[in-house]
């Protein structure tokens, strides 16, 4: 039987900022932290709590967000996990945007209500237990999900272990820009938006991604003649 008046286990400041990364703290925003040297980690607690007791006295906290933004980014770029490329591989548009189908694919891991991917067999799989099987989410083959565009905003859902979806499931936009896409297919600025839209759980394997699942993916965008696919990568 667990003493709740048990003193918490002392530990060092790495086993502390490594356990918001799928450990005992699991926070995904604040993942990062595991990329940073103590060094680093501790400068950027020192800022934060600066920032934090400055807000106080002037009530903006745009600062505070700033300031976890830039150390997001050093934190990625020091992972060692970004590739920069020289060239890539380009086709122009055979017609104007205007004109155009236009088809998005997401990995943001959204899915329409009543059509659950059921990673591993398990439905209705929480978003806490998908963070915590990461690991086999990373080994297996991801599933592609259909949304029509005229899905009510109430049947959306999202789960996905790679990220925080707080953000994402208040606003869907951030990930899932199906209103922005209805705005431009309004006014005039892309030709079609095409449905239904597609989305998978981007926390995958790399292997199977491109042997397994994309060829058959493409050949369903091809047969839904788009012109233009948008990718949103998460």
């Amino acid at each position: 039987m667990n003493d709740e008046n048990a003193t918490p286990a002392a530990e060092t400041l790495e086993e502390f900022k490594n356990s918001f990364s799928y450990g005992s703290r699991s926070d995904l925003t604040f993942k990062f932290l595991k990329s940073l040297t103590d060094d680093d980690a501790g400068e950027f607690f020192r800022q934060l709590l600066w920032q934090v007791g400055h807000s106080l006295d002037d009530g903006d906290i745009s600062p505070i967000h700033q300031l976890v933004f830039e150390w997001q980014r050093r934190g990625y770029e020091g992972s060692g996990r970004n590739h920069a490329y020289d060239d890539a591989p380009f086709t122009p548009l055979a017609k104007p945007v205007a004109e155009s189908r236009v088809g998005v694919l997401t990995s943001s891991g959204h899915f329409a209500e009543g059509d659950d991917p059921k990673p591993f067999g398990v439905e209705n799989m929480t978003q806490a237990e998908a963070e915590e099987r990461i690991g086999e989410f990373l080994r297996d083959t991801p599933e592609f999900s259909a949304i029509p565009t005229d899905l009510e905003p109430t049947d959306l859902r999202v789960r996905h272990g790679g990220y925080d979806v707080r953000s994402v499931s208040h606003d869907r936009e951030v990930a899932f820009p199906l209103s922005i896409l209805q705005s431009l297919e309004a006014d005039g600025v892309i030709g079609e938006l095409s449905s239904p839209m597609y989305s998978f759980t981007g926390a995958t394997s790399q292997g199977r991604l491109r042997k397994q699942a994309i060829p058959g993916w493409v050949e369903q965008l091809q047969s839904d003649a788009i012109d233009v696919l948008l990718l949103v990568p998460v």
